[in-house]
């Protein structure tokens, strides 16, 4: 049955309604302000099973707290749900899929909002050299993309996490949506009525390029578990050893319990997130895509070409379908002029094509996931995100627990 939602405003707005943004923003970045319009919404319900070369930075600041609101099944601009004494409990709401667009406004939530505690930021430098898994070297690459490479990492840790528990965490591909992700959070933690997990916000970029041939597509594009061991063998401890982080957060923890570990990224880090909670040895459980890129982008001459001849594409065919349910949580989204958009099946290259599919056999197969189709929008398109961004990740950690 297909429901319209209103959209409705947290109480939020009234603590950050001169610090909204108004101006209309093509497809693409994550920065500026959202595009003007009201936006609607409609749904149909799921299925109801469901060491480094440091150069660190740091800033905190602290303040009152703001008032917000509880979980929501609403993607529009996000606050619908009521005040609530703690996340939602895991359950099939919010669950299915959502049409938006094609105009857009920014969630009130993505902004810094005076008085509310920011947390502490480090940002440092992780060097190839010191790798195992990524060293600039491997074979598959291209020529002009060998070679040892910085890799930028960005530590967010909010005010509320404290020194020597297992904070949650996500790691964010290609540090992206860095403000609006670090905002949401901050003011989710200050809000006592919105209990909302310390989730620690890990930003680390790829090793550069696009595509076959190039480190980011090695990284990202690759069927195997290579990033996830990258991610907990190689980025969690570098974080932890960081000069720092380290004086700063000598007892630093990471949830070990994979409800508490999520992965996030855009276009091809979204595939790298998906295949993290996929082939990840059950590590990730909470994955968030926009716009990702489940098309066959895999390098050709990649050893799990033999396994997975088309890449990503394997998803939306019969690698999700054929397989036991895993019990992953996923988040997708795609643009209606996304990449590829009036590409035929045989291409393997068609974006929207991707996403509806895995979106539906995610359904199928009884899966907790969430699917948001945006009109209007492009791939990665800015405005989609920071609409949905709050409760996105409201949905997401709906049912893990708060102190």
């Amino acid at each position: 049955m297909t429901r319209s939602i209103p959209c409705s405003i947290s109480l939020l707005v009234a603590l950050s309604i001169a610090a909204c943004g108004s101006d209309n923003d093509a497809a693409g970045g994550s920065g500026g302000s959202g595009g003007q319009g009201s936006s609607s919404a409609s749904s149909s319900s799921g299925s109801s099973a469901p060491s480094s070369s440091s150069s660190s930075s740091s800033s905190s600041s602290s303040g009152g707290s703001t008032s917000g609101a509880g979980g929501t099944d609403d993607p529009n601009p996000s606050g619908g749900g009521g005040q609530g004494g703690t996340v939602d409990p895991v359950g099939t709401e919010g669950d299915g899929d959502f049409e938006i667009g094609p105009d857009y406004r920014d969630a009130p939530e993505i902004k810094r909002i005076d008085g509310v505690p920011q947390g502490r930021t480090f940002t440092f430098s992780l060097s190839s050299r010191e790798s195992e898994i990524f060293t600039g070297h491997d074979p598959t690459l291209n020529d002009n993309a060998k070679g040892d490479f910085n890799r930028r990492v960005e530590v967010a840790i909010p005010a509320t996490y404290v020194d020597g528990t297992e904070a949650p965490f996500m790691v964010v591909q290609d540090a992206r949506d860095r403000n609006e992700i670090i905002n949401t959070i901050n003011n989710f933690v200050a809000d006592p009525n919105n209990r909302f997990p310390s989730v620690i916000a890990i930003f680390a970029a790829s090793g550069g390029g696009d595509s076959y041939g190039s480190e980011r597509g090695l990284e990202y594009d690759t069927m195997s578990d290579a990033y996830q061991r990258f991610v907990d063998t190689e980025l969690l401890e570098a974080v932890k050893n960081d000069q720092a982080v380290h004086a700063a957060y000598p007892n630093l923890k990471f949830t070990s319990n994979p409800d508490g570990r999520a992965s996030y990224g855009c276009s091809s880090g979204g595939a790298a997130a998906l295949t993290m909670g996929w082939f990840g040895h059950d590590t990730y459980r909470k994955i968030v895509t926009y716009a990702g890129t489940f098309v066959d982008q895999q390098n050709p001459i990649a050893p799990t070409e033999a396994e997975y001849p088309d890449g990503a594409w394997e998803y939306t065919e019969g690698l999700i379908r054929e397989s036991p349910p895993k019990p992953l949580r996923v988040f997708l989204q795609v643009g209606e002029n996304d990449l590829g958009s009036t590409r035929d099946e045989a291409s393997h290259h068609n974006w929207v094509m991707a996403n509806q599919r895995v979106a539906a056999v995610l359904k199928e197969k009884g899966y907790h996931y969430r699917f948001v189709y945006a009109k209007g929008a492009g791939h990665c398109d800015g405005r989609v995100i920071r609409q949905t961004l709050p409760d996105t990740l409201r949905w997401m950690w709906r049912g893990y627990p708060v102190d």
